[in-house]
């Protein structure tokens, strides 16, 4: 597995972004943040468009930046595809016409990625003999994507690519985004303030705040973390879990979810047996008991935890980080922590009363 090694330091008159990275490249990885953190900037030092005057970057074994060395390789020297919040297409040209000129742009003998491949993973079969004019927004950057794809990267940074298109726009395009990268396994750095955007796609999560790094990791891990609600405030603030469907219930209309060790139970799902899918288990839905799990409850989803932490979060309420085989965490009241007398390392049950595929989820 590649790993990507990074600094840079870059001062603005009104900003400066400084960052260190060292990051496993396989999957997709999320830079995360609020507007004005730096991760457009940071996108763009990683592709060679900003210089850094200190900079460092290195993929893998391959060196693309060292200013010790007055080393700086230019976009068009490093194997990297650009998807812009923007399509960006030629609009003289079709799609079938856009979509060859990344793939005419590199040498025949670096092209991994076949035309016909890009067109059956994208769904853009039946546009190819289009103008650029007569596609909506989502057909564009599905095709934009394409152009990407269609120059062989080893690395494809992607910044905000769904951010002007509308919901259902975005609802269409993100399994787009999941079938090529598990298909091509072409690593990601994919920006986006969007939380719903890096819960169903992301495998890990840099944080961004004030040209800052402030937490990177696995994505359950980061989302679990007191900096991501820091950042995100406590609306999203969860646990994200892959999950395999065992079974469909047809008598309850119930989908029975595995991982860990642990079922989960979710109204019955038009998804088949053995399928992956990610779920979001929101803290406000997590609630705590002490005693045994095997008390009646009319909560189906009722999980053996241990208490990790317990993070104030303001005057009348705190955060249980919780250890299932995985972290998730609970929002409950400081009297209820009070009353149940609840400490770390204490083992307790956690009744869950919501649970979410993250393909329902919409801003």
């Amino acid at each position: 597995m590649n790993r990507l090694l990074a600094h840079f330091d870059l001062p603005y008159a009104t900003f400066r972004l400084t960052v260190d990275l060292d990051e496993p490249m396989s999957g997709i990885t999320a830079l995360f943040g609020p507007s004005g953190s730096g991760k457009t900037t940071l996108l763009r030092c990683l592709a060679g468009l900003e210089r850094a005057p200190n900079g460092f970057l290195q993929f893998g074994d391959a060196l693309w930046q060292d200013e010790t060395k007055n080393l700086c390789l230019p976009l068009y020297a490093r194997p990297i595809g650009y998807v812009f919040q923007e399509p960006r297409l030629f609009p003289h040209l079709n799609v079938r016409s856009n979509l060859l000129y990344g793939y005419t742009r590199i040498p025949a003998e670096t092209r991994r990625i076949a035309i016909e491949q890009v067109v059956d993973i994208l769904g853009i079969d039946r546009l190819l003999n289009r103008r650029i004019h007569k596609l909506s927004g989502g057909e564009q950057q599905r095709v934009a994507i394409g152009r990407a794809l269609l120059t062989s990267p080893k690395l494809l940074l992607m910044d905000e690519p769904l951010a002007s298109l509308d919901i259902q726009r975005k609802q269409e395009l993100l399994p787009f985004i999941r079938r090529f990268h598990r298909e091509l396994q072409i690593p990601v750095i994919y920006v986006s303030h969007a939380i719903t955007e890096i819960l169903q796609l992301a495998d890990r999560v840099v944080l961004l705040k004030d040209g800052r790094t402030v937490g990177a990791g696995a994505v359950n891990q980061m989302l679990t973390s007191r900096q991501f609600r820091g950042q995100a405030g406590s609306q999203r603030v969860g646990a994200v879990f892959d999950v395999r469907v065992a079974k469909h219930d047809t008598q309850y209309g119930l989908t029975q979810l595995e991982f860990n060790g642990h079922s989960l139970f979710v109204p019955i799902q038009a998804v088949a047996v053995e399928q992956s899918v990610r779920v979001h288990i929101l803290s406000r839905d997590v609630s705590i008991v002490v005693g045994r799990s095997t008390a009646p409850t009319s909560v189906l989803n009722v999980l053996d935890a241990t208490i990790v932490e317990i993070r104030e979060i303001d005057q009348s309420s705190v955060d249980l980080l919780l250890d299932i085989g995985a972290p998730l965490v609970a929002s409950i009241t400081r009297k209820s922590l009070v009353t149940l007398g609840l400490k770390p390392g204490q083992r307790v049950c956690a009744q869950i009363k919501s649970v979410a595929l993250n393909e329902e989820l919409m801003e």
